[in-house]
């Protein structure tokens, strides 16, 4: 996709990394002429019209023609996700992702309208995408299956949103603000939007979400193309210890020792000896007696 060079190849250049190399597989034996282009301007160093496994294969443990990879990001479909999975060791990902997600959090400030366009937006992903309306209004809770059912009637896409609405679509009505707070931190969904009176409350007390989208102006279609935030996000409930790709996934944290001086040597020396005893690590409790003897002048008490 378009989008998914800007998330994934642009991401890594600004954090700095010296060689980002892209994939994108043909469509009906054409380049995709808009997404390489998207690669380049995003400024991917090497560009492959390659997709699916043999693409993460590629990538991840190198050809005669294309050499491997430190870290492997981006979305895909189920089998590309397996094939991260397997691969994670060797090389790092970003997250593992499953199907796309979406919730839906709205009271009487909206109409079933808007909800179900959100909705159906994400459920159009695939026949396995998660669409989930927390609600605490009766009104939009006993219309939007009426509402969904007409828009589906003239959504292009309908063939598949219908199918992800009928297998993984839920309703459900609370009967406070607190109460949807506590099922959407529960289902810790990848995409949140929040259509309520006051939706900023959601994004103050709110834990478990890959991206939040506040208010009627702002929708999961806007951070997924443009609005500047990043699509790739967690999903299956990995919302609960992880977020979404950022510059940061790209950096390590790298960390160094040097003891400057004799007394500091030997005075650090006695406290590891004896936390060393009490741990049965014999070996390691000589490294530090021996630099209490050399460095204190003294066996470790």
């Amino acid at each position: 996709m378009v989008a998914s060079a800007h998330m994934s190849v642009l991401t890594a250049k600004v954090a700095g990394v010296d060689r980002v190399i892209a994939c994108t597989p043909p469509l009906n034996g054409v380049a995709p002429a808009a997404t390489i282009a998207a690669m380049a301007k995003a400024g991917a160093d090497e560009i492959y019209l390659l997709g699916g496994v043999q693409a993460v294969a590629a990538m991840a443990l190198g050809t005669d023609t294309i050499s491997p990879v430190d870290m492997l990001v981006g979305p895909g479909n189920p089998f590309v996700a397996e094939a991260k999975r397997q691969l994670y060791g060797k090389v790092g990902i970003d997250l593992f992702a499953g199907p796309t997600e979406t919730l839906v959090i709205a009271d009487d400030t909206v109409d079933a309208e808007i909800c179900a366009v959100d909705l159906l937006g994400q459920a159009e992903h695939g026949p396995t995408s998660p669409a989930i309306l927390l609600t605490t209004s009766q009104r939009i809770a006993s219309s939007i299956e009426d509402e969904i059912a007409r828009q589906l009637e003239t959504l292009p896409t309908a063939d598949i949103a219908r199918m992800s609405w009928r297998d993984h679509g839920q309703v459900i009505l609370c009967d406070t603000d607190e109460e949807m707070l506590a099922e959407a931190d529960r289902i810790a969904s990848e995409h949140v939007q929040v259509m309520t009176a006051n939706p900023r409350w959601f994004l103050e007390n709110m834990r478990n979400y890959g991206a939040l989208f506040l208010g009627p102006r702002t929708n999961v279609a806007y951070g997924d193309k443009v609005i500047g935030t990043n699509h790739t996000l967690p999903t299956k409930k990995a919302a609960r210890y992880t977020g979404g790709l950022w510059v940061g996934k790209f950096l390590k944290t790298c960390t160094y020792q040097e003891v400057l001086t004799d007394e500091a040597s030997a005075m650090v020396g006695e406290y590891c000896s004896r936390l060393c005893a009490i741990e049965n690590f014999a070996g390691h409790k000589e490294q530090a007696d021996i630099r209490v003897r050399r460095y204190g002048g003294k066996n470790a008490a």
